[in-house]
């Protein structure tokens, strides 16, 4: 009787090792002067540079990419969803006024396959390029049996650092402050299992379906990566005492604007006052879903807002122009007499 090996029960170490030579171009060009270890080691090490900051705050933030991965699944494209994942989690880093440093990666899949890894590898780095940050490790798990062999999960770990006195929290909002939107790219990385059920069970479409009122497939339509505003975000924070940083995701304006809202206030926001992306007209008319239920699930076009002093806005809007972004006034605070924290109301 053969002795059994490791490859005998599904795991194939040497493939495992091919993916991470694959995946060392991807990951080098995320390094700074600060990672000072290479991939391989037990741990990373990131060399902590304070510069003026005088009460360092870590901020750490986990996530993942949720169904979306079903879609990278269907397209056999891989090489986006790794930004996803470092968007949903520098995206949140960034809305405590901190500044990324690294991020780690966990990928579980039914069996490795050195390309599709490295593909998933390259839309990591890309995010940690676009979110100021190194990727310095993470672990590639292959899990027969658990997983598909052509399944895979993933999960990211991102650590940024704030002065303790800049730590944005929203305690500073007040009533008369001004809401500012940055426009999203798409759906980003959150309802993606109503939209499947839309879609593909309810009107049995192809993610190869060309739509005209998209512009485009169906598959590259819902699957266009999750914009990342560490950039923009870390420009503003320069210049100016920004009172709240909200990341639209799961739960819509609804469950993420409250977060920053102090008690007796309301975000008051003006339907109309930004460009809703095609996308969601179309989700919600395939749908038949009430407007309510859009803004409490998706992000309807706006990925990420700042509440600021109505006469910061200007030069917020203007830093934030500068930085490439098309921003829009979408609302203010005011007071809430019933204790409703956010309200949408019709154009004006």
């Amino acid at each position: 009787m053969a002795n059994l090996t490791y490859k005998d029960a599904g795991v194939d170490t040497k493939e495992g090792g091919r993916a991470v030579e694959l995946m060392k171009e991807h990951v080098k060009r995320t390094f700074t002067d600060n990672v000072l270890t290479g991939l391989g080691s037990f741990g990373s090490l990131y060399s902590l540079d304070l510069g003026e900051i005088r009460h360092p705050v870590l901020v750490a933030g986990t996530d993942g990419v949720g169904t979306k991965l079903k879609l990278a699944f269907m397209l056999d494209k891989h090489d986006t969803v790794g930004r996803d994942c470092v968007a949903m989690c520098v995206n949140d880093i960034v809305c405590q006024g901190a500044s990324p440093m690294f991020f780690l990666d966990y990928i579980a899949t039914g069996k490795v396959k050195a390309e599709k890894i490295a593909d998933i590898v390259k839309g990591i780095a890309d995010g940690c390029i676009l979110g100021d940050c190194s990727l310095v490790g993470g672990e590639t798990a292959e899990m027969p049996s658990f997983y598909g062999e052509d399944e895979y999960d993933m999960a990211g770990f991102a650590v940024g650092i704030v002065d303790k006195d800049k730590i944005i929290d929203g305690s500073k909002v007040s009533e008369d402050d001004v809401i500012i939107g940055l426009p999203s790219s798409g759906i980003h990385s959150n309802g993606y299992s109503l939209v499947r059920k839309i879609f593909f069970d309810k009107e049995n479409m192809d993610v190869h379906d060309y739509v005209d009122e998209l512009g485009t497939t169906l598959g590259e339509a819902l699957i266009e990566p999750t914009r990342i505003y560490v950039k923009p975000a870390k420009a503003v924070f320069e210049k100016y005492d920004v009172h709240g940083v909200v990341h639209i995701t799961g739960g819509g304006f609804y469950e993420n604007i409250p977060r920053i809202i102090p008690d007796g206030l309301c975000a008051e926001i003006v339907r109309g006052s930004w460009e809703i992306l095609p996308v969601f007209d179309y989700i919600q008319s395939k749908g038949g879903i009430e407007t309510k239920e859009m803004f409490s699930t998706f992000n309807m076009g706006i990925g990420m807002m700042f509440v600021v002093d109505k006469n910061d806005v200007p030069g917020v809007m203007g830093v934030l122009a500068e930085n490439g972004e098309f921003p829009s006034v979408i609302g203010k605070i005011v007071k809430s007499d019933d204790g409703q924290t956010v309200n949408i109301v019709e154009s004006i």
